[in-house]
């Protein structure tokens, strides 16, 4: 295909993607009312916990209501067209590479969504802890009610879990990186002391100080993973060398 040719399927591709986010987001408009339920979940538990019968979500402006929901709805929307968009990315992309990188971008899909599906969930578990150990730094409570203003607190509650979700698919971009030849397996594992440290004050953030076990979890899950990326990343250097000897041995 010539670059004019490749232009105009690029842009027949993106045209089929946006038409199917703005599909999504349609059908996800009418569905945002129980996702606003799930994310005042935390704040109820926050304020059964304090006693505090003004804990509450406030909208601060008159389209703040309508802001959210749009908001929502483009990240609901997004991911329900992500069967569509992802496959538009991977039939574009596809026909460049070669049978070898077609395996290794299938594998990096198939361990990289899950991954970040799990990260989510971990997000979800740990938000109102965050929230009460933020709320414990509010003045004494018969004087002072905590409000969270809805585009906030919707920021907070979605960098949270997308953060923590990219946090799980991290080992997975070492062995991309491994794969690529831009750092070896052992270069990876020399950094494990890093790692240990790097996972534990994620940790340490994420979770409630008071909550030891819930932050001993977290880093855990994170250091193994680590360590699984290690493996997989002196397999696959081991699997090179071993390829690049039968070559040296069939040219002698």
């Amino acid at each position: 295909m010539t670059l004019a040719q490749h232009l105009v399927e690029l842009r027949r591709r993106l045209v089929i993607a946006a038409a199917a986010l703005v599909v999504g987001m349609i059908v996800a408009f009418f569905v945002t009312d129980p996702i606003i339920a799930f994310l005042l979940g935390p704040i109820a538990e926050v304020a059964d916990q304090l006693g505090d019968d003004f804990t509450r979500l406030v909208y601060t402006g008159v389209t703040s209501s309508f802001d959210m929901r749009m908001r929502i709805a483009f990240a609901i929307g997004l991911l329900f067209s992500a069967p569509v968009w992802l496959w538009q990315i991977w039939a574009y992309v596809m026909p460049g590479l070669t049978r070898r990188e077609v395996r290794y971008t299938i594998g990096f899909m198939a361990s990289a969504v899950p991954l970040f599906f799990a990260g989510c969930y971990v997000g979800v578990l740990i938000m109102p802890h965050i929230l009460l150990l933020m709320s414990s730094f509010v003045p004494d409570q018969q004087f002072a009610s905590q409000f969270y203003e809805a585009a906030a607190y919707y920021d907070f509650a979605f960098k949270t879990v997308t953060v923590i979700g990219i946090a799980f698919v991290s080992p997975v971009f070492l062995v991309a990186l491994n794969l690529a030849g831009i750092v070896s397996g052992m270069e990876i594992l020399k950094g494990w002391r890093v790692a240990i440290i790097v996972a534990t004050a994620f940790a340490a953030v994420s979770t409630p100080a008071a909550d030891i076990a819930s932050m001993l979890l977290l880093a855990g899950v994170l250091v193994v993973l680590y360590f699984c990326a290690v493996g997989v990343s002196l397999l696959f250097d081991r699997r090179k060398r071993k390829r690049e000897r039968a070559l040296l041995a069939e040219e002698s």
